[in-house]
């Protein structure tokens, strides 16, 4: 079973833990409207699925508004958020923040992408909220970057996740925060 750390603490996460090499699955998430986003699977563009555990906390949201601003500058990638919360809460965010160059997800319904990708805390104060990772899939569907956050409480390699799509971007595609 894989693990990260809350504060220090070692936290259980379940779920079908996935690799780089692997194909990225196929799941639909919620997003700020209520209609589905697809993320995972082939879909001809590079893909950057970035997981927090709430935009209600400084770390995520920080970290959001920083693809916000660097997704803009990868023509042929997609980037979008995926947590816990509701939809409506990650539309307000958008609002607030001025995201519009990603999509947020909210795994709220089933928790059907936390566990495809085994980024669901088992246990620990957040059980049942995703942990802070990074998936970065090539237009194919393979999983070409991952990045389970050895602290949930700090922020990610940007330039790890950064630099794998870029690599793996090909051709340009609008954004918008949907």
């Amino acid at each position: 079973m894989a693990t990260t750390k809350l504060k220090g603490n070692i936290v259980n996460l379940g779920g079908n833990e996935v690799n780089v090499g692997d194909n990225a699955p196929e799941v639909k998430v919620v997003a700020k409207d209520l209609s589905e986003v697809t993320v995972g699977g082939a879909q001809g563009k590079a893909q950057i699925i970035v997981v927090v555990p709430s935009l209600d906390t400084p770390v995520c949201a920080s970290e959001t508004r920083r693809f916000n601003t660097e997704a803009a500058n990868i023509g042929g990638a997609s980037v979008t958020v995926v947590s816990m919360d509701l939809p409506f809460a990650m539309g307000r965010f958008c609002t607030t923040e001025g995201i519009e160059n990603l999509t947020v997800g909210s795994d709220f319904r089933n928790k059907d992408f936390a566990n495809a990708y085994g980024v669901l805390i088992a246990d620990g104060p957040l059980a049942g909220v995703t942990c802070r990772a990074i998936f970065v899939v090539d237009k194919h569907g393979e999983i070409v970057y991952k990045d389970i956050c050895e602290e949930i409480t700090e922020e990610p390699n940007y330039e790890g996740a950064l630099n794998a799509a870029k690599a793996v971007a090909s051709t340009c595609c609008g954004g918008g925060c949907h």
